[in-house]
C-alpha cells in the first residue's frame, strides 16, 4: 500500500496533481494517531475463527457514489477442520443484520462489538454456505474508534468526481463485509455483484462477467475471480467511469494480458493520464520476464481511480489516485509480491512493501537507465535519517509501524538490493526470486521462509544477514586505513554501527574502489567478519588516498575516514561476541561470553510475546515446550540486546 511516498518525486506535476496530494496528510496522519489499531477479536476469538477454512466470498451489494451506505449479503463457504459448536466471524457493530442463513436455514444470532457468533453442529470436514443480509453506514476515520476506512466516500479534489472505493489493509475488511480477517486463510475465489446508479461503473477482482441492466436506473456488475485471495485484497470501487484497456505482450506469455481501466468521466482525465496508463504494459512485460509469468493472465489487471494519495494493490485491479511510473510500477510488482505470495504476518509486511517497492527501482533500471541511482541513494538517505529501526515490524498491531516509509518500503527494498549484491549474479538472483514465488504460489510465507528458501536456491547462508538486517537494526559506517608496501597494499577495514548495542556488527561484504595514478582504477570485493578486518593486496601496484567505499550504493552505509595507516593508531575495539547457540536447538539454549545476568524474551513471527525470563552466565534457557518452528528472541544484557531469529528442531 501506498500513501505518503511519492510525494517528493511528484513536486513538479502541474496543479492537478499537486491537489490530489493534499489529501494526503489526513492519509498520513490517520496511521500516525492510529498506536493500536487491533483486528477487534481477542485469543479465544481467533482460535474460533481458526476452526473453519474459508473456501468462496460472494457479496452482492447494492452502492451508489455519494455515500458508503451500503445494503445486500455476503456469503462465506467454509469446511470445519475440527469439530464446530460456535461460529465466529466479524462486521462492524454499526451495521443492521436482518438474517443470517446457514445451509439456506435461518438461524439466531447474536452481533456483539462487531463480533457475529452463531451456535452450529459441524462435525469435522464438514462442508458449509453462511450468506449474512445486512445494511447501514460502514463507518468512517471520524466514527470508528479503531481507525477505519474499510469503505471511503470522498470528491477528488483534482477532477471533482464523487467516489466511493474500499481499502481494508490490514484490518478494516469487517468496516464494510462479513469475513473472517486471518491471512494465512486465502478463499480460494471470489464473487462481487454490485448494483449502482446506471451513471456509475463498479470495478472489483477479476473478470466482469456480466453487466446487467436491471431499469430503474440501475446496472449491475458482475464479477468473478478465480484464484485464492486474501480478505484486505477484495475491493469494490463505485463512480462514473470510462473504461479504457490497453495489452501487454509478455515474451512466451500465451496470449496478450488485459490491463483494464476505469478512469474519471471527463473529458481531460483520461488525455492527461493515458501515457502514465500505457507505460503499465511495458511495466508487465518487464516483470513477467524477471519474476515469472503474471499470476492472473487469465484474468486481467487494471486501475479504478479514487481519490487517495497513492494506490492500493487489489488483486487484479488496483484502487490509484493518479499515475506516475514508481507509483504504478510499485502496485504492480505487488501482483506478485503481496498478492500470489501473501505476508503470513503483519510483522513481515516486507515481503510485501519492501519487494514492491525495489520493483520501483528494477523499472527504473530497465526503463529509464540512470535514474535507478538516484532512486537508491534516495532511499539509503531516508533509511538513515534515524540511527535505528527493524524491518521486521514487532508491534504488528500498529499501523503506523507496519507501514512505515523509512523501514517497512525503504529499508525494505534496500535490503532486497543487498542481497542481491550478495548473491552478485543476476541470474541466480532472479532465478531464487522466481523459484521462492512458485514455492509459495497462491499461499503467505513469513521473512524466514523467504531466507531458507533463496538459501538453498543460492547456496549461501544468510543466518547473519537476517539477523543483522532484518531483525537487526541500523546501518555501518565504513573506514579504511592503508598502507602502501611495495606494488602490494595493506588495506584495514573497520566499521561502527548505528545502534551498537543492538546490532554491533554487519558481515557483508563491501567493495572499495582505489585510483591508482599510472593505472585504471580497479574495484574490489572484500568479505567481512568483525567490525576490522586487515587484507593484503598483491601487486595492486601504486594506489593514492582516493578510496571510494560501495561505489555502485549497493549498502546503506556512511562513509567514514579514509587515510593511510598511522602505526601508532589504536584499533577498533573488540566487539565482545555475544551469541546463542546452539541454534537450531532441541529443547535449551544458552548465551555464549555471558558475564554478566540479563534477561530474555521470546517471540512467535507474528510479534507476539510468548515468555521472558532471566538469563545467567553459564545457565541454559529452558525451551523444552515450545513447538518446533521459527521464533525471534531479544536478550538484554545491560545496555546491549542480542536479537537473533530461532528455530526449534522437529
Amino acid at each position: 500500500m501506498r500513501y505518503l511516498f511519492t510525494l517528493l518525486l511528484l513536486c513538479g506535476m502541474q496543479s492537478f496533481a499537486q491537489k490530489e496530494h493534499s489529501n494526503q496528510c489526513s492519509k498520513r496522519n490517520l496511521f500516525a494517531n492510529q498506536q493500536q489499531k487491533s483486528n477487534n477479536l481477542n485469543a479465544a476469538q481467533i482460535a474460533q475463527t481458526n476452526q473453519y477454512d474459508i473456501h468462496f466470498y460472494a457479496l452482492n451489494l447494492s452502492m451508489t457514489n455519494t455515500s458508503t451506505d451500503l445494503a445486500g449479503y455476503g456469503e462465506m463457504q467454509a469446511k470445519s477442520v475440527v469439530e464446530m459448536d460456535t461460529l465466529v466471524y466479524e462486521l462492524f457493530s454499526t451495521f443492521t443484520i436482518d438474517s443470517i442463513l446457514v445451509n439456506g436455514l435461518s438461524v439466531p444470532f447474536s452481533h456483539i462489538n462487531s463480533i457475529v457468533r452463531l451456535e452450529v453442529n459441524f462435525p469435522a470436514q464438514t462442508e458449509f454456505t453462511v450468506r449474512t443480509y445486512y445494511q447501514g453506514t460502514p463507518p468512517d476515520a471520524q466514527t470508528n474508534p479503531l481507525g477505519g476506512a474499510g469503505m471511503t466516500y470522498d470528491t477528488s479534489p483534482s477532477w471533482g468526481n464523487e467516489v466511493v472505493w474500499s481499502l481494508s489493509q490490514p484490518f478494516s475488511a469487517y468496516e464494510w463485509w462479513p469475513c473472517k480477517q486471518s491471512l494465512t486463510d486465502k478463499a480460494d475465489s471470489c464473487s462481487v455483484q454490485i448494483t449502482v446508479p446506471a451513471s456509475c461503473m463498479a470495478g472489483s477482482n477479476g473478470i466482469l462477467e456480466n453487466t446487467v441492466d436491471l431499469g430503474n436506473g440501475k446496472k449491475r456488475y458482475e464479477w468473478k475471480h478465480r484464484h485464492p485471495i486474501d480478505y484486505y485484497l477484495v475491493s469494490v470501487a463505485v463512480a462514473e467511469y470510462v473504461e479504457y484497456n490497453v495489452f501487454a505482450n509478455p515474451v512466451n506469455a500465451p496470449a496478450p494480458i488485459l490491463i483494464q481501466n476505469f478512469i474519471y468521466n471527463n473529458p481531460q482525465t483520461l488525455p492527461n493520464f493515458q501515457a502514465d496508463i500505457d507505460e503499465t504494459a511495458d511495466f508487465m512485460e518487464l516483470f513477467y520476464a524477471l519474476f515469472g509469468p503474471y499470476p492472473f493472465e487469465d484474468e486481467k489487471y487494471g486501475h479504478c481511480m479514487a481519490p487517495l494519495s497513492g494506490g492500493m494493490e487489489h488483486q487484479t485491479m488496483t484502487t490509484q489516485g493518479f499515475f506516475e511510473r514508481t507509483l504504478t510500477a510499485h502496485e504492480l510488482g505487488h501482483q506478485w509480491w503481496g498478492d500470489y505470495v501473501t505476508c503470513a504476518s503483519w510483522s513481515d509486511i516486507w515481503l510485501n512493501e519492501g519487494f514492491a517497492s525495489y520493483s520501483e527501482y528494477l523499472m527504473l533500471e530497465n526503463l529509464y537507465p540512470g535514474d535507478e541511482i538516484t532512486k537508491m541513494a534516495d532511499v539509503h538517505d531516508n533509511v538513515m535519517s534515524q540511527l535505528g529501526g527493524s524491518v521486521w515490524v514487532l508491534d504488528s498491531l500498529n499501523e503506523g509501524r507496519i507501514f512505515s516509509g523509512r523501514l517497512s518500503y525503504d529499508k525494505g527494498s534496500a535490503i532486497v538490493h543487498t542481497l542481491r549484491f550478495l548473491v552478485n549474479n543476476d541470474s541466480l538472483f532472479f532465478a531464487a526470486l522466481r523459484h521462492f514465488l512458485n514455492e509459495y504460489a497462491s499461499s503467505t510465507a513469513n521473512g524466514l521462509d523467504f531466507r531458507d528458501d533463496f538459501s538453498a536456491q543460492t547456496g549461501i547462508d544468510l543466518t547473519a544477514y537476517f539477523d543483522q538486517w532484518y531483525f537487526g537494526e541500523g546501518y555501518p559506517t565504513y573506514s579504511v586505513e592503508w598502507e602502501q608496501i611495495g606494488d602490494d597494499a595493506k588495506v584495514i577495514i573497520n566499521h561502527s554501527t548505528s545502534r551498537p548495542n543492538i546490532t554491533p556488527t554487519f558481515t557483508n561484504p563491501i567493495e572499495l574502489t582505489f585510483s591508482r595514478p599510472s593505472s585504471p582504477d580497479t574495484t574490489i570485493r572484500f568479505d567481512l567478519f568483525s567490525n576490522s578486518d586487515t587484507f593484503l593486496i598483491a601487486g595492486i601496484g601504486t594506489i593514492s588516498n582516493e578510496i571510494t567505499i560501495d561505489p555502485k550504493n549497493w549498502i546503506v552505509n556512511r562513509d567514514g575516514t579514509i587515510a593511510m595507516t598511522d602505526p601508532s593508531a589504536v584499533r577498533t575495539e573488540k566487539v565482545l561476541d555475544l551469541d546463542l547457540y546452539p541454534n537450531p536447538f532441541e529443547d535449551r539454549l544458552m548465551v555464549k561470553n555471558l558475564q554478566q545476568s540479563g534477561q530474555y524474551e521470546l517471540y512467535d513471527l507474528s510479534g507476539r510475546k510468548l515468555e521472558s525470563g532471566f538469563v545467567y552466565p553459564g545457565q541454559w534457557i529452558m525451551l523444552s515446550e515450545l513447538h518446533p518452528g521459527n521464533y525471534l528472541i531479544r536478550v538484554f544484557i545491560g545496555n546491549k540486546e542480542i536479537r537473533k531469529a530461532l528455530t526449534k528442531k522437529e
